[in-house]
């Protein structure tokens, strides 16, 4: 589980910003929302508000950065590492990124640390609390040799021969987690990390991925834990009572396996309608590469059959979040996604939330969003979990910060967050102009 993330000079991020999942000492909400783990309270969920270009995507790219620079190392030394330090500032397009992460992973607490530049990973060090905090390596780059130095803590078992494999191996654009990767070495911790990277923390969700990766994200769920997305799609008024889905292109075999009656089968197989439905389908899937997704809606006590692409976007959409819902539910992932209301009604925005709060286990979301509804109820969040990013007046930088950082002088339990977020009480509001524009009349 993700327990504390931070990072520094990163896109819209100057100074260090820091999103902790680490739950205050409120009991509010305490069943659904917190998780005791070694010692730790830690919560499910971090909602992170702001305004339009305030920094809130870029926490989350932050993160995927960092698993994208674990998982897939360059393959030769003169591979850039693409990302973009601060640029409003004359010193830091000049100065190292730094990202900081604590997770637990089969049960032991863990701290990663990384500083690079597009050139290089400068400085590296992974500890692990067992209980008490200890190196287990510490990595630095000779950039003028372009090489790179490792050091293994002292409860590492590891001969020199291999400790000099893994320096030859991890590029000077690699991690030394990225070096693992490649060598043929069993050390339980570089595992245990490498597998929370690949595992536990899944690619970033952006509100505009294609039709086929956003299919691809539940596709394996759909077939494995199909009664449970079934339960999930019913309870969010679809009026879907099954649906069946195929990679190849057996069009005619995934409507039979839908148990359509026979005559009705045959009559609607001699028609030109059927014929030119047939032809569609087979060429979206050789175009795309899509697998069939066909719908059963009941009404009326009748079943109606609809191809994924009839049905709207936030069915769409929402039925590939009930696959994520029910893998939230059965594993033990960390989900980031951009956006998170969008195409989504604010009921189904919350029911998606508060589902996922009562039945997940050791899951978590990160996700950003501009639907400020919940925070109108605080029957069902924890101020905690609300994260807002601002721009700072100085140098427009990102500023990342909680509803739990106020006093009670400016939050108490009787203010109305809904209100006091809309009027700009607690920051992360666009600062807007008259409605008025100037236009030159010639």
């Amino acid at each position: 589980m993700l327990i504390n993330f931070s990072i520094q000079n990163f896109g819209s991020i100057k100074d260090k910003q820091t999103l902790s999942f680490e739950a205050d000492k409120s009991k509010h909400l305490e069943d659904y929302y917190v998780i005791n783990t070694n010692g730790l309270r830690l919560l499910k969920i971090g909602l992170i508000y702001g305004a339009n270009a305030s920094g809130k995507t870029t926490i989350l790219k932050a993160l995927d950065f960092l698993r994208t620079l674990v998982l897939n190392p360059a393959m030769n030394k003169l591979e850039f590492l693409i990302f973009e330090p601060f640029k409003f500032d004359d010193n830091t397009p000049y100065q190292n990124t730094i990202f900081e992460i604590e997770f637990i992973q089969n049960d032991v607490r863990y701290c990663y640390e990384v500083e690079l530049n597009t050139n290089a990973v400068v400085r590296e060090e992974l500890f692990a609390y067992n209980p008490k905090k200890s190196n287990i390596f510490s990595r630095i780059t000779d950039l003028q040799n372009e090489a790179t130095k490792i050091k293994f803590g002292n409860k590492i078992k590891i001969d020199k021969v291999t400790e000099r494999q893994f320096e030859n191996i991890t590029l000077w654009n690699n991690t030394v987690l990225g070096g693992f990767l490649k060598i043929n070495v069993a050390l339980k911790e570089l595992k245990d990390v490498t597998d929370w990277f690949k595992n536990y923390l899944y690619e970033l969700i952006m509100p505009n991925i294609p039709l086929k990766e956003l299919i691809d994200y539940g596709f394996d769920n759909a077939k494995t834990e199909k009664k449970l997305i079934i339960d999930i799609l019913k309870k969010a008024d679809f009026n879907i009572s099954n649906f069946e889905v195929k990679e190849e292109n057996d069009i005619w075999g995934l409507i039979k396996s839908l148990n359509l009656p026979k005559e009705y089968l045959d009559e609607f197989r001699k028609s030109e309608i059927s014929i030119e439905i047939e032809n569609q389908l087979r060429k979206e899937i050789q175009q795309t590469g899509i697998p069939t997704i066909i719908f059963e809606h009941t009404i009326n006590g009748k079943n109606y059959f609809l191809d994924f692409e009839l049905e709207s976007l936030g069915t769409q959409r929402y039925y590939v979040f009930a696959c994520l819902l029910s893998k939230l539910i059965g594993k033990s992932i960390l989900l980031s996604i951009d956006e998170l209301e969008s195409s989504l009604h604010p009921d189904l925005f919350q029911h998606f939330l508060l589902s996922f709060l009562i039945n997940s286990k050791k899951s978590q979301i990160i996700a950003t969003t501009h639907n400020r509804e919940i925070l109108n109820d605080k029957d069902i969040f924890r101020p905690d979990a609300i994260w807002i990013t601002d721009k700072d007046n100085e140098n427009c930088a990102t500023e990342l910060y909680s509803l739990a950082d106020f006093g009670s002088s400016v939050i108490r339990n009787t203010t109305n967050i809904f209100n006091a977020y809309k009027i700009g009480k607690l920051g992360g509001t666009p600062n807007l102009g008259s409605y008025y524009i100037n236009i030159d009349n010639e």
